[in-house]
């Protein structure tokens, strides 16, 4: 099975949530979380976590592209060929490294910014997005 990889993104989700929100509601649920199990979210924990997730992440990658061994669907489960295994993984990833980013104090946005969309200029101006992303 291989993953597919649609020809056009699509169209984002209409939750209005900026990249800072989106991080500060992170850190509110993983604090509340913390509490409750009785975690410390010391320096090392932040990217130990983000590790952790990362490898789950690849588990669910390679469970989706059927290069792993079946594993038995829980009941009620709908089979999706490891999709939602798979976004799910994505989506603490994505919020692991929001939190050892905020840990850091460290501005996602900007480090974006200065590390990849530098490289517009050097490639001839603007980016058109949507034909870069058709293009894969």
């Amino acid at each position: 099975m291989t993953i597919a990889t649609p020809s056009t993104p699509p169209e984002p989700a209409p939750s209005g949530l900026t990249l800072p929100a989106l991080t500060e509601r992170v850190e509110a649920v993983s604090a509340l979380y913390a509490r409750k199990f009785g975690i410390a979210r010391d320096p090392d924990w932040f990217v130990l976590k983000l590790a952790e997730e990362t490898g789950e992440l690849t588990q669910a990658y390679l469970a989706a592209s059927g290069r792993t061994r079946p594993r038995v669907a829980s009941e009620g489960e709908v089979p999706d060929g490891g999709r939602a295994a798979l976004a799910a993984e994505v989506a603490d990833v994505l919020a692991h490294l929001l939190l050892l980013a905020r840990s850091q104090g460290i501005d996602v946005e900007r480090a974006v910014r200065e590390k990849w969309f530098v490289w517009e200029g050097e490639v001839g101006g603007e980016v058109d997005v949507q034909a870069e992303v058709g293009r894969g």
